[in-house]
């Protein structure tokens, strides 16, 4: 096995097998790990466990795909070590963001924090010395860009209905995106000219 994108592995099962542990712990497993902004200050943890938490089995199930997905595609791009570092940086960044919305109560799961490792390898595939790496960044970066254009983030609303059981925090997904970004932008080297 290859020692580049162990890391990112790692970092991904990290979020996901404690989700699947979490959603099996139930309501109280919830309570005490879900996003809360008034237990910011007091409960610090709740910017890394928030990631853990899923309101429903679809909710899950979807999550733990787009994880695989995500994993995938920082195996499949070698990422290097140091974009480990910026998704690691990103986690709780993401959820800090959540603040912007300050009628947000409560908030669970990983699909932020999968918004900011995609930002993550789009960064690390613009910055390649193969310009086909390149175009394949700038390619899924305008992907991720449309989809976060089309949830319309800045109205600050949950999203209903779509086939989903839960309401969905596009806000969430926006900065995850934009913390993938710029920890991408401060932990990988700049391409050389």
């Amino acid at each position: 096995m290859r020692s580049r994108g162990i890391g990112w592995l790692a970092l991904g099962l990290l979020l996901l097998l404690p989700s699947l542990a979490v959603y099996r712990g139930g309501a109280l497993a919830t309570r005490l790990l879900d996003w809360q902004s008034e237990l910011l200050l007091s409960q610090p943890w709740r910017c890394w466990s928030a990631a853990w938490v899923h309101w429903s089995r679809l909710h899950l199930l979807a999550n733990t795909a787009g994880a695989l997905l995500v994993l995938a595609l920082g195996w499949t791009a070698r990422v290097p070590a140091r974009a480990t570092l910026a998704w690691a940086l990103a986690w709780p960044l993401t959820h800090l963001g959540l603040l912007l919305q300050p009628a947000l109560r409560h908030y669970g799961g990983l699909s932020g924090v999968l918004h900011a490792g995609v930002a993550v390898v789009v960064v690390a595939l613009c910055r390649s010395e193969d310009r086909r790496e390149r175009l394949i960044g700038l390619a899924l970066g305008a992907g991720l860009l449309a989809k976060l254009v089309s949830e319309r983030f800045w109205l600050l609303e949950l999203r209903h209905g779509g086939g989903w059981d839960i309401a969905v925090v596009p806000l969430a997904h926006a900065t995850g995106t934009a913390c993938g970004l710029l920890a991408a932008w401060l932990c990988l080297p700049q391409r050389r000219p």
